[in-house]
C-alpha cells in the first residue's frame, strides 16, 4: 500500500512539472539566469532523466541487487523526512554531468512522458522486490527498491523549489 502511495506521489509530483513548464515562457526556458545557476531546461533535463534513471536502478534491485547491504543512518533521515538538509547546494554527480543540457520545452514534455511510461513499466516489479536487495546511488550508497522511490520524489520537490528560485530571479 505505501509503495502505490509513493506511485500515485510521482505522478502528482509530474503532473505538478508539466502545469510550470505550461506557465514558463518559452523565450526563457533556456536562458541561463543572470545570477547564474542552471535554465529551466537544464533543471527538466536533469531531473527526468535522473529519475529514469533511478527508476532502472530501483528495478534493477530484483535483477542485479546485493543482498543486505547497509543503508547509513543519515540517508535514512533523509527518507525518513522526506527531504535534504536545509541550506545545501548539491552539485550533480560526475556520472550525470555530461547528461544535463539545454532542451526545447517539447523536449521536456516527452521526457515527462517517458518517465511516466518506465515508472507504468517497472512498477510491478518495483513493487515485488525485497527490501534486502539494494543497488548503489552515487551519493546516497546502497539503496533498496523502495527507497530509490522515495529518493525519487524528494530529488524532484527538491528541484521544484530550485525551479521557483529560478522563477523569483527572472
Amino acid at each position: 500500500m505505501q509503495r502505490n502511495k509513493v506511485f500515485n506521489e510521482l505522478k502528482e509530483i509530474t503532473q505538478t512539472y508539466s502545469r510550470f513548464l505550461e506557465k514558463i515562457p518559452a523565450a526563457t526556458f533556456q536562458q541561463t539566469p543572470a545570477a547564474g545557476g542552471w535554465s529551466y531546461s537544464e533543471v527538466y533535463s536533469h531531473i527526468f532523466d535522473a529519475s529514469i534513471l533511478s527508476l532502472q536502478a530501483a528495478a534493477s534491485c530484483k535483477t542485479t541487487g546485493e543482498l543486505n547491504k547497509p543503508t547509513s543512518f543519515v540517508v535514512k533521515v533523509v527518507l525518513f523526512f522526506g527531504t535534504f538538509p536545509p541550506a545545501a547546494r548539491y552539485k550533480v554527480p560526475k556520472m550525470l554531468e555530461s547528461r544535463v543540457h539545454k532542451i526545447s520545452p517539447e523536449e521536456a514534455t516527452v521526457l515527462m512522458h517517458s518517465f511516466l511510461v518506465q515508472l507504468e513499466k517497472y512498477a510491478p516489479v518495483i513493487l515485488h522486490t525485497g527490501s534486502n536487495l539494494k543497488v548503489k546511488h552515487p551519493r546516497l550508497g546502497f539503496l533498496n527498491a523502495s527507497q530509490w522511490m522515495r529518493f525519487i520524489v524528494i530529488h524532484l520537490k527538491h528541484h521544484l523549489k530550485q525551479l521557483r528560485r529560478i522563477e523569483k530571479r527572472s
